[in-house]
């Protein structure tokens, strides 16, 4: 049976794409896509509609956040905070299925970024 087999780009509306894209590509490390297509590691991906009513990614007219794997969380974390970017960690948020942290775009879009727990 024809199946979908990964996610092909995700795309969202900013009042500065290019600044934007280059916020990313500089402190996240995702390429551009004027300049690339970014190659992302293999891995697990949770696909997760949540209820309308849900207050986990912050506002409420907020439809969606983005949530990042990444290979060393405390060493991101290290490298955004000493950019001036504000980090959020909850002990609540970590789990069986790994670490969590927040932080938010320079255009207020949550990111979660999830090291998973180890094999």
């Amino acid at each position: 049976m024809p199946k979908v087999v990964g996610i092909g780009g995700v795309f969202f509306r900013a009042a500065d794409p290019a600044g934007l894209a280059a916020w990313y590509e500089n402190h996240l490390g995702i390429d551009d896509l004027h300049k690339a297509v970014w190659q992302q590691e293999a891995g697990a991906t949770i696909f997760g509609p949540f209820s309308k009513n849900t207050d986990y990614f912050g506002r409420s007219e907020q439809q969606w956040m983005i949530n990042f794997r990444v290979d060393d969380l405390d060493g991101l974390m290290a490298k955004l905070r000493a950019s001036g970017i504000a980090v959020e960690t909850r002990a609540e948020w970590d789990s069986e299925v790994g670490r969590f942290a927040r932080i938010h775009d320079p255009e207020g879009n949550p990111v979660e970024l999830w090291e998973p727990a180890s094999a």
